[in-house]
């Protein structure tokens, strides 16, 4: 079987599900027309953005969830971060996980001297006038629910924005949001065990597929 991958980069406010039955929210599947039995290769949460892997493959998409491939996020955080924050996150905090305590794994967490260039956001994150923010990059080879928003809490540092901008080998780099990418994975994961795909190398951004607005999602979803 030849199975297709496919890189996404999520937008603010959708969730990391393709169809389902879901009011007044948005889905990956407005965005293109993916073929059948896709699945997204782990998940961002609704407020979250950036790199989103989906594929066909199961085998590839249980590789890739695991601690053997690492994550990166750009991380905003409310107020200017202090070193000895960092190092907290750095070396795993507690966090809480379904009504139990969990001890995070030690982690690359590290200040950006300067704001990163990112696509605008759907909703602006909040005024200025409401304090300073500033800007962490944070690696894990795991991928808790709403994992990294409850480190930055827990060290003091609410997360305003999160954009996952690596997956292993795989970048986001220039991917506007919205934007689809079918890309073979195996060229970038070649020790994982699944079977070799036929696709090409990763295309130039010509390559890249948005969905043109057709309707509104009160009108793509019955009973809404």
């Amino acid at each position: 079987m030849i199975h297709r991958h496919f890189m996404l980069h999520k937008p603010d406010g959708y969730l990391s599900q393709l169809a389902g039955q879901v009011r007044k929210k948005k889905l990956l599947g407005e965005l293109y027309d993916f073929p059948p039995g896709t699945m997204c290769i782990g998940r961002l949460d609704e407020d979250s953005e950036g790199l989103l892997l989906l594929t066909t493959d199961g085998k590839m998409s249980h590789y890739i969830c695991t601690a053997a491939v690492e994550k990166e996020y750009l991380v905003q955080v409310d107020g200017l971060i202090t070193p000895q924050a960092l190092e907290r996150l750095q070396g795993g905090v507690e966090i809480g996980l379904r009504n139990e305590k969990y001890h995070t794994q030690p982690c690359t967490a590290v200040a950006l001297e300067t704001v990163p260039a990112l696509s605008a956001r759907s909703r602006k994150i909040r005024s200025d006038r409401h304090g300073p923010t500033s800007w962490i990059a944070v690696t894990l080879r795991e991928g808790k629910l709403r994992q990294i928003r409850k480190m930055t809490a827990a060290v003091g540092f609410p997360t305003l924005r999160l954009v996952r901008v690596r997956i292993g080998p795989v970048l986001l780099a220039d991917l506007p949001a919205g934007a689809v990418r079918e890309i073979a994975l195996d060229a970038y994961f070649n020790d994982h065990p699944a079977a070799p795909s036929s696709l090409p190398a990763p295309g130039p951004a010509s390559s890249d597929h948005r969905k043109p607005p057709e309707s509104s999602r009160e009108e793509m979803l019955p009973g809404t």
